[in-house]
């Protein structure tokens, strides 16, 4: 398997940054269209209307423990260390990550959100532990 398979679940991930950034542009034009908002309002987080305010604290969440996933791709790629299980694992935390952003954005369900990322935060535990046990020349 090519060593540089790692970088699509990142590429990915990228993309869905991408996305939260546009909603989050097209949630503060609108609000400030409507009349919900002041553009005065984006300048301290604190003020910002709620349409807007659940993208701007998603975005923050894909700088949180999508860090660990980075780190953990590219120590992958560094150490030979990609194969099928650990591109699964990569791609099924990218695909929590892209549920729960659709969760965060639409119905903002605590509990689906909640999910989302615990099942996201042990699939990551699983990789690192997989990439330690690679590292010790167990697997």
């Amino acid at each position: 398997m090519s060593q540089t398979t790692i970088f699509w679940p990142m590429l990915a991930h990228v993309l869905l940054i991408y996305i939260v950034y546009g909603v989050l542009g097209r949630r503060r034009y609108f609000a400030v269209k409507s009349g919900e908002a002041k553009v005065g309002q984006y300048k301290m987080r604190s003020t910002e209307p709620a349409s807007s305010a659940t993208v701007a604290a998603n975005l923050v969440n894909q700088f949180e423990l999508p860090v660990l996933f980075y780190a953990l791709c590219l120590t992958l790629h560094v150490t030979n260390g990609v194969n099928y299980l650990t591109l699964a694992l990569m791609w099924i935390f990218v695909a929590t990550r892209y549920f729960h952003a659709w969760v965060h954005l639409t119905s903002n369900d605590l509990r689906a959100r909640s999910r989302s990322f615990f099942v996201g935060a042990v699939v990551l535990l699983a990789a690192w532990i997989w990439l330690a046990l690679h590292l010790l020349g167990v697997v």
